[in-house]
């Protein structure tokens, strides 16, 4: 009995620490399965950390290359650009160069800052009518219309004049000619401010220069009326019938009806020449033809001091012309 009670508590204390050990190991798992799931978790939280910088790394890498590539799209849409703005200046370079060989004058267009220096430089008033006789140098003393009575024709600077009759709102300017000042021919229209007139009086002596066609055809473009004027005509007639001849002042009877009879074909011979060659000059410029206004200075001023003159050709014609333009043109400004 003694025995089987001995095996019986020695077999309760096996089971026991069979029991023990069993748990402990179980415990043993159990730890080594957490430990497990914890690195797995820990390796698993390090591959997404890992994987979200790679994105955000391949996300910049992309953005940087995406910025580069857009920055030399840009650089080379500038460049081209820059080339195709240099090809068009070039190209207009040798067009002006071409055109000037070619005796084309280029279009210079004022800005609206030299509009208005212009007109201030000559005093421009809304209410005043302004014309401005212009031309080559040399031409007269400049007086169509009384713009310049008393001026040499050596004018350096635009001299303002007001009208003989102060009941007239107009100003007259004597433009100093082209052969007075350092410009080109086609440029003497702007230079002189000549687009901010009402109408421009283009005076020639002995003839009709690359100067006037500039002017005519640039006041053409800005839409200013203009008057062709040839002036001296007395002179020009006596030179005529110098050449026919005539060399005497003599009083008597015959010298007197020879030279009435040499005065009236020379001064035939010049107005139809005059018109001819005016003609010829327009229609070579492909400007419209246009009347020119023949004058003698002493004439025309005799007329604008109110004096019976003896022999007039168009300087009647002309002061009537000028004033009805003026007065036609100031009807119409008044209605706008």
């Amino acid at each position: 009995m003694v025995e089987a009670a001995m095996a019986a508590k020695r077999a309760e204390e096996l089971a026991q620490a069979a029991s023990k050990a069993s748990q402990e190991e179980a415990a043993m798992f159990a730890r080594e399965a957490e430990e497990e799931r914890e690195r797995s978790r820990k390796i698993q939280e390090d591959a997404e950390r890992a994987m979200a910088a790679a994105r955000e790394e391949a996300e910049r890498a992309q953005k940087v290359a995406d910025e580069q590539r857009a920055a030399a799209e840009a650089g080379k849409a500038q460049a081209e650009e820059i080339a195709r703005a240099a090809a068009e200046e070039a190209r207009k370079a040798n067009e002006a160069e071409r055109r000037l060989k070619e005796g084309i004058q280029p279009v210079v267009t004022p800005t609206l800052e030299e509009l208005a220096a212009a007109k201030k430089r000559i005093q421009y008033r809304e209410d005043r009518f302004h014309f401005a006789v212009a031309g080559i140098s040399g031409s007269g003393n400049r007086d169509a219309g009384a713009a310049a009575v008393g001026v040499t024709e050596t004018t350096l600077s635009t001299t303002r004049y007001a009208d003989a009759n102060s009941d007239n709102p107009y100003v007259w300017y004597d433009i100093p000619g082209a052969g007075t000042i350092k410009c080109r021919d086609w440029q003497y229209f702007n230079e002189q401010g000549l687009y901010v007139f009402d109408c421009i009086v283009v005076l020639f002596d002995n003839r009709f220069t690359m100067t006037d066609i500039a002017i005519l055809t640039n006041a053409r473009r800005f839409k200013i009326p203009t008057y062709i004027v040839r002036s001296k005509a007395d002179q020009h007639i006596r030179n005529i019938m110098m050449d026919m001849g005539y060399d005497s002042e003599g009083d008597d009877e015959e010298d007197i009806e020879r030279r009435n009879q040499l005065h009236k074909a020379a001064r035939k011979q010049f107005i139809e020449r005059t018109r001819k060659s005016v003609k010829s000059n327009l229609e070579d410029a492909n400007l419209p033809d246009q009347r020119v206004y023949i004058v003698s200075n002493a004439t025309l001023l005799n007329l604008v001091l109110n004096k019976v003159p003896k022999k007039t050709i168009d300087e009647v014609g002309l002061l009537n012309d000028l004033l009805n333009e003026a007065y036609t043109r100031r009807a119409r400004r008044t209605a706008q």
